[in-house]
C-alpha cells in the first residue's frame, strides 16, 4: 500500500510539473477558485473529483467534505494522494453518477464542480441535479477553463497524443441557464479559469 501511495504521488507531481511547464499552476488556479467561493462553510460537496487537485486544496484549507466521481480509477488516484498528505479523515469519497446521485435534496450548503462541465454529455441534467442538492440558502460554484485555458489543455493533450474532448455546453451557457432558473450569478476569472458563483435569489419579505 505504501509503495502504491508513493508511486501515485510521483505521478501526481509529474502531472503538476507538466502543467507548470506550460504556465498553468494547478494549486494557484484551484486556490483562486476557492477564494471566489468564500465564505465556505457548512456541508460541502465536490462534484467530479478527477485527479483530486481541488479536493486537495479544500482539504489543505481545513474543510471536511464529500467528493464524488463516476470513475473508480480517478477516485482511486485522488484518494491515494489525499492519504499521502494525511487528509483522508476529512474527505468522504463516493462513486456517483452526476446525472442522478443518491444524496437527499438540500443535502449541501456549498457545491463545487471544477473543470467538469466541458466533459459532460448531459450537462443540463447534471446542473439540475446539483441544484437539487443545494440547501435553500446554499450556493453552487461552477468553474471551467477560459479560452486561454482550453488552448493550453489542447496543447498538453496533443503532446500526449490525445484530443481534449469538449462537449457543447459552455460556462456561458450554464450562466444563462442559472439566471433563467432564478439564480443570482457572479462571474470572475483568471487567465485560465472562469468561475460562476450561483445563489438563489432571496424573495423579499
Amino acid at each position: 500500500m505504501d509503495n502504491e501511495i508513493l508511486e501515485n504521488h510521483k505521478k501526481y507531481l509529474e502531472r503538476k510539473a507538466l502543467y507548470k511547464s506550460f504556465g498553468y499552476d494547478v494549486d494557484k488556479e484551484r486556490d483562486f477558485i476557492l477564494k471566489q467561493a468564500e465564505p465556505v462553510s457548512g456541508r460541502i460537496l465536490e462534484a467530479g473529483t478527477g485527479k483530486g487537485h481541488f479536493a486537495l486544496v479544500l482539504a489543505k484549507a481545513g474543510h471536511s467534505f464529500v467528493t464524488f466521481d463516476i470513475s473508480q480509477d480517478e477516485q482511486r488516484f485522488a484518494k491515494l494522494n489525499i492519504i499521502h498528505f494525511g487528509f483522508d479523515k476529512q474527505v468522504d469519497f463516493r462513486i456517483e453518477n452526476g446525472e442522478k446521485t443518491s444524496f437527499a435534496s438540500g443535502s449541501f450548503d456549498v457545491v463545487f464542480s471544477v473543470n467538469v462541465l466541458h466533459h459532460l454529455r448531459n450537462a443540463y441534467r447534471v446542473i439540475e441535479e446539483l441544484l437539487r442538492l443545494i440547501s435553500p440558502k446554499g450556493k453552487l460554484i461552477l468553474a471551467d477553463f477560459t479560452a486561454e485555458g482550453f488552448k493550453l489543455m489542447d496543447k498538453i493533450h496533443g503532446l500526449e497524443g490525445q484530443a481534449h474532448e469538449v462537449c457543447n455546453v459552455s460556462l456561458s451557457d450554464a450562466e444563462d441557464y442559472l439566471i433563467k432558473k432564478g439564480f443570482a450569478v457572479k462571474k470572475t476569472q483568471s487567465i485560465y479559469q472562469c468561475v460562476l458563483l450561483a445563489e438563489k435569489r432571496q424573495q423579499p419579505l
